[in-house]
């Protein structure tokens, strides 16, 4: 894993997507969506019904997250990652909304890992424990979509130097799988 890290910024192309491998450390800044189960599956059954979406998700980065309350005068309350396999039965619907990464902690299945492969899409980990960390990264929040679903809403964060670590990369590494070889 290089000690160096790669500042990279959203909305994500091929191009930067391309660049990316498993085991690099990367600064996201720009627009990152949350979304946890709830709205995966409301975003599924819209599409399944051929129903409009509330955002448009092309090139965009989805935080699986469900951040707490701002403290007064904060931008929003504690934002660490949730298990990404959760999200696992919805990557195929996200990718073929335009999805090109995806963040949270753990492992995430093999059907996920090659759709993300076949899609173009990478999965990023967040450090689980540091919600309050993540928090001081994000600039501005506000609910994009389903503000009824409460904390697992959709929100727009924008974020400055975010980090992560590039966990499954579109060339077929996967981070977790090589320190355990090692």
């Amino acid at each position: 894993m290089s000690a160096t890290w790669k500042s990279i910024q959203t909305p994500l192309d091929e191009e930067t997507v391309e660049g990316l491998r498993a085991g690099e450390r990367v600064l996201i800044s720009g627009v990152v969506y949350t979304a946890r189960d709830r709205a995966h599956a409301r975003i599924s059954e819209m599409v399944q019904r051929g129903e409009s979406l509330p955002i448009d998700l092309k090139g965009s980065v989805l935080y699986y997250t469900g951040p707490s309350p701002a403290p007064p005068g904060g931008v929003i309350g504690a934002a660490g990652p949730t298990t990404s396999s959760r999200m696992d039965p919805f990557t195929e619907v996200m990718l073929n909304l335009g999805v090109r990464g995806m963040i949270g902690k753990g492992r995430r299945g093999r059907e996920a890992k090659e759709l993300m492969r076949a899609r173009n899409a990478v999965y990023f980990a967040a450090f689980g424990g540091a919600g309050a960390y993540y928090a001081l990264r994000v600039i501005e929040s506000s609910v994009a979509a389903f503000g009824d679903l409460g904390p697992e809403a959709i929100f727009r964060l924008r974020v400055k130097n975010f980090p992560v670590i590039v966990i499954n990369d579109i060339h077929g590494g996967d981070f977790y799988e090589d320190v355990l070889r090692k």
